[in-house]
């Protein structure tokens, strides 16, 4: 019957998803780099390109602990420490519309690592590769286009001499394949 294919936020209830291929997503964005520390007052333009889940289930619970692989970059406006990336992202809805992401993963960058050499206005990173980690809260405004908020943080976890770590807060707009 016809009334039983009420459409949904994005189409017809009922229709299957369609398979994605390698690719997923892809963002581009920017953020503010470390505004608490020594690298602010400077911008990041950032991108990252999400790959499909490795494989899915059928059951929605369960699928929320498969993720994502990610690769990813941010360039610094001013010449300070810029990165690129790779790990993993877990996305949760919280509505159709609303959800929350966690990544996790690693870094290699361009910024200084050494407390002895480090000029004003720079982070002492202590090394590279690093850790990054970041958390969003999105909202989808349709089937293909996203908007998120971002905050990134890398850091060596005290594995190296120094510890500074850099945080990052920005916004996002995805596009879904």
């Amino acid at each position: 019957m016809a009334s039983d294919l009420q459409p949904d936020l994005f189409g017809p209830v009922g229709q299957p998803a369609p398979r994605p291929g390698l690719l997923s997503e892809f963002r581009l964005g920017v953020s503010a780099q470390d505004p608490w520390g020594p690298e602010s007052n400077s911008a990041n333009l950032t991108g990252e390109i999400l790959f499909a889940k490795p494989f899915t289930t059928a059951d929605l619970f369960t699928s929320y602990f498969i993720p994502r692989p990610h690769i990813g970059g941010s360039v610094n406006f001013s010449g300070n420490t810029s990165f690129a990336y790779a790990g993993l992202t877990w996305t949760i809805d919280i509505t159709p519309r609303v959800f929350i992401e966690g990544s996790f993963g690693g870094a290699i960058h361009n910024g200084e690592t050494s407390a002895y050499t480090v000029p004003v206005g720079r982070a002492a990173l202590g090394c590279s590769p690093l850790f990054r980690e970041s958390g969003s809260i999105g909202v989808r405004l349709s089937a293909n286009w996203s908007l998120l908020a971002t905050v990134e943080h890398l850091s060596n976890a005290g594995l190296c001499d120094q510890n500074r770590g850099l945080t990052n807060i920005g916004a996002r707009v995805g596009y879904t394949f």
